[in-house]
């Protein structure tokens, strides 16, 4: 099967499918006394400074979930756009693990600015309401979006001019440095972000994240948090060993690259149909577009992809490391023979 449902649907990278292999050798110190994690860390703090303190994990969910965790207490709240993941897409586990509400802010490309913000910091300091202690963004957006370094900045001061955390959701953040040509301690150590999530199951990875403190009075507390979250891999290596390759080769950024072309190749075979319309920027991997309710269907009976909103017959589209252009090629001829 082929699809351009989600780069969550790719394979994983040869590299780092030998990198499990290579680990899989004699035997090692359980929950990450080992000679992998030590790379994999040292190649996270190589990346994003030394200052780092970086914490691999199994996944996005839980990711998301123990670095909102580090910045909150049970009464606070977490301000985000009504399109975060961590509000559509996480069935309510970072609500259940912080204990803290979401706070959401309607948006018309997914992302938010310190004026959107502004008005829901009300009933500052009443014990009657919950108090916003947390900024949550993803970069790139869950609607492809981008946000440049200066908006990041604005963000990020802005949170800490209120006595709040920015947290970057950045399990596409690959994709931005590879779109918008920065590093990725630009767009989040250099832009005053707090903590992150860093991907990289999206892009090539079989499994595992890491969540990445920025702050020194929020690194105390993960290790605690991660293992009570469930998030502690007794074999650590195995999700260690992945990063080794995937930092010391570039491979994170090499599979964004190869993500994104892909995208700005599909978008422009797309707009050749005067039936598609784009209903966001093509900026990173994802695009969105509508199609007329029939052609939708019958393209949804022969490509297996997500209906963004089923209203407009909005559909969502997602570039991988491994898209081809033959995956190209034959998703356009399938949707000019239905269009025709």
């Amino acid at each position: 099967m082929r699809s351009f449902a989600s780069d969550n649907n790719s394979g994983v990278h040869p590299l780092i499918m030998d990198a499990i292999v290579c680990a899989n050798s004699d035997h090692a110190i359980g929950y990450g006394n080992d000679a992998w994690t030590e790379k994999a860390v040292a190649g996270l703090k190589t990346l994003f400074g030394g200052n780092a303190a970086p914490f691999i994990v199994f996944n996005g969910t839980g990711a998301n979930s123990i670095a909102l965790q580090a910045l909150t207490r049970t009464f606070n709240s977490i301000i985000c756009a009504e399109t975060a993941h961590i509000l559509v897409d996480e069935c309510g586990a970072p609500v259940k693990m912080t204990g803290c509400s979401l706070t959401t802010v309607s948006t018309k490309d997914g992302k938010l600015t310190p004026d959107m913000i502004r008005p829901h910091l009300r009933q500052l300091g009443i014990c009657h309401h919950s108090q916003p202690k947390a900024i949550y963004i993803s970069q790139s957006t869950e609607l492809g979006t981008l946000y440049t370094i200066d908006e990041i900045k604005a963000i990020a001061a802005f949170a800490h001019q209120h006595n709040m955390y920015l947290h970057v959701d950045g399990a596409r953040l690959a994709n931005a440095c590879a779109a918008l040509s920065c590093t990725a301690r630009q767009l989040t150590v250099d832009a005053d972000v707090d903590i992150l999530s860093f991907g990289g199951t999206k892009n090539g990875m079989m499994m595992g994240e890491a969540v990445i403190s920025f702050r020194p009075e929020l690194s105390d507390d993960l290790m605690y948090l991660r293992k009570q979250s469930a998030q502690l891999a007794s074999k650590m290596r195995f999700l260690s060993a992945q990063f080794v390759p995937y930092l010391k080769q570039d491979l994170w950024l090499k599979n964004a690259r190869r993500a994104n072309l892909h995208a700005k190749e599909l978008a422009s075979q797309l707009q050749t149909f005067s039936q598609v319309e784009f209903t966001q920027q093509v900026e990173t991997n994802q695009l969105f577009f509508t199609l007329p309710a029939d052609a939708a269907k019958k393209l949804s009976e022969k490509y297996y992809f997500y209906f963004w909103n089923e209203a407009i017959h909005e559909i969502r589209l997602v570039t991988s490391w491994d898209t081809t252009e033959e995956d190209i090629r034959t998703f356009i001829l399938t949707l000019r023979e239905i269009v025709n």
